[in-house]
């Protein structure tokens, strides 16, 4: 871990509970006092991460996400108030402000943007951990390439409706995410957005997470429990699959093929002169007719055999059978790529 500050008797008062768990200790509570971690997405699951690892004693935490706070937020992103909602706040120097509020002698640092492979060597620099809360493949396949390519370990985590799944992935003893999903899942996808999703199975993944973080961070990765967990909180399910070790026909572990991570991926267009951003990362096949069925709970929908055209609020979305969409409304390629990833998926 990197060197932190001196632990002092305040310390040792503050984190009295934790230090009394034996697999911690006083040696463990240094551990994370000088351990750097990276949160990517500070929504339902980067708010409460993020906020458990700050009460925690974490030394330095980056906070890393490009959206910002609406009302619709606050039914499951437990870090936030209807003052952030009220001022639109971008998520990411919000949650620092209140961070910095429930802990203040740690240090947190906020970056309003996307993880790219443009920036992902600087906002990663000297990171222990990265800890993922986004809400996309393209952004966790990313991540997948920098944790091998730099052995750094992350923890995979999403939920949706009332069900969601975490995974550990350390470089060189468990499988990667591209050897469980080797591309992103074709088709739409279910998204919050277009599904709903309670706060008890956004909390449950995200705390699952954090415990996973803490054993890392305090240098027990022998311990950790190498099993993707399956919760369901609606049905009262949970199942856990043991991970295999690295697949070696992976393209990233494998084959070491880091596409994400060299930039190879298309990235989103501004349309000159239009208001819009294209985006067509990849080819995928979309039912244009089910997609509309799930947007007509948000807004309203026409479809043809050619496209999908939806005005949700102020944005008017053209959707193609081929993945490819057009957002109107907007020059900003990160609200382009929010808006695609919350109703049509990544």
């Amino acid at each position: 871990m990197n060197e932190g500050k001196d632990f002092t008797d305040h310390d040792h008062d503050r984190y009295s509970r934790q230090i009394r768990f034996r697999a911690i200790g006083e040696d463990g509570q240094r551990c994370l006092s000088q351990s750097r971690v990276a949160i990517v997405g500070c929504g339902a699951l980067g708010s409460v991460q993020a906020e458990l690892l700050a009460r925690a004693g974490v030394g330095f935490l980056r906070l890393i996400d490009r959206d910002y706070i609406e009302w619709n937020n606050l039914q499951r992103q437990m870090l936030y108030d209807e003052k952030d909602a009220e001022q639109f706040l971008p998520k990411a120097a919000a949650a620092a402000a209140h961070l910095r509020a429930i802990n203040s002698s740690i240090e947190v640092e906020a970056v309003v943007s996307d993880l790219t492979a443009a920036n992902v060597d600087d906002l990663f620099e000297k990171i222990d951990l990265v800890i993922d809360g986004t809400d996309n493949f393209e952004t966790r396949y990313l991540i997948n390439d920098y944790s091998l390519c730099h052995g750094v370990p992350w923890i995979y985590g999403a939920a949706v409706g009332s069900y969601g799944l975490k995974m550990p992935i350390i470089p060189g003893k468990t499988c990667c995410l591209r050897c469980m999903v080797p591309e992103p899942p074709s088709g739409s996808q279910q998204t919050c957005e277009t599904s709903g999703v309670l706060g008890p199975i956004t909390t449950t993944i995200a705390a699952l997470q954090v415990a996973d973080a803490l054993i890392i961070l305090t240098g027990h990765v022998e311990q950790l429990s190498l099993q993707l967990t399956i919760v369901d909180v609606w049905a009262g399910d949970i199942m856990q699959v043991p991970q295999p070790e690295p697949i070696s026909n992976c393209p990233a572990c494998g084959h070491r093929e880091f596409t994400y991570l060299n930039g190879k991926r298309r990235p989103p267009i501004g349309l000159c002169g239009r208001n819009a951003v294209q985006i067509y990362d990849r080819e995928r096949h979309l039912d244009l007719n089910e997609l509309a069925k799930r947007l007509e709970a948000v807004g309203t929908v026409k479809v043809n055999e050619f496209a999908l055209r939806a005005q949700i609020d102020n944005y008017d979305i053209t959707v193609f059978p081929d993945g490819r969409a057009i957002l109107k409304g907007t020059t900003d390629v990160g609200v382009a790529r929010s808006l695609y990833a919350k109703y049509i998926g990544n």
